[in-house]
């Protein structure tokens, strides 16, 4: 069970909870960041961090399908972006939004970075989601 929290004497969040509260006993998936490669290992969207973020959003969903899971089920993310304009950094936190990712609404952070892991990318997710009780398993368990 997820019990997402928003605290009352704190300023409201747009769209996510201060805090997620998960149960003992539930198995949670950590995934490692989510990238803008495509099955071929190539950058999607150069130089687009809007496009890069719907790519992100795929394969994180990808990955949470993987594990039994899914963008309903994310407890929490961190979302990097790498720039320092605040228009750019809103944009790519519209595509979270779009994506439904943000329904539950789950805890996140929105991080302007200098650079990521690959040539040209601009955006990288990391998540924690909850597996749902009798979800299938999948990947190399």
């Amino acid at each position: 069970m997820i019990r997402r929290v928003t605290v009352p004497t704190l300023f409201p969040p747009p769209t996510y909870a201060h805090a997620s509260v998960v149960e003992a006993g539930t198995r949670l998936a950590f995934l490692a960041g989510s990238v803008p490669l495509d099955a071929r290992g190539e950058l999607v969207g150069p130089g687009d961090a809007v496009r890069q973020a719907e790519q992100v959003i795929a394969n994180l969903r990808e990955q949470l399908d993987a594990v039994g899971s899914d963008l309903a089920h994310v407890v929490v993310t961190d979302v990097y972006v790498v720039s320092a304009e605040p228009a750019v950094l809103a944009a790519v936190w519209d595509v979270v939004e779009a994506s439904g990712l943000s329904t539950g609404p789950h805890s996140s952070t929105l991080i302007g970075v200098a650079c990521l892991g690959y040539p040209g990318q601009l955006v990288e997710i990391t998540a924690t989601a909850v597996v749902p009780e009798g979800a299938g398993r999948g990947g190399n368990e």
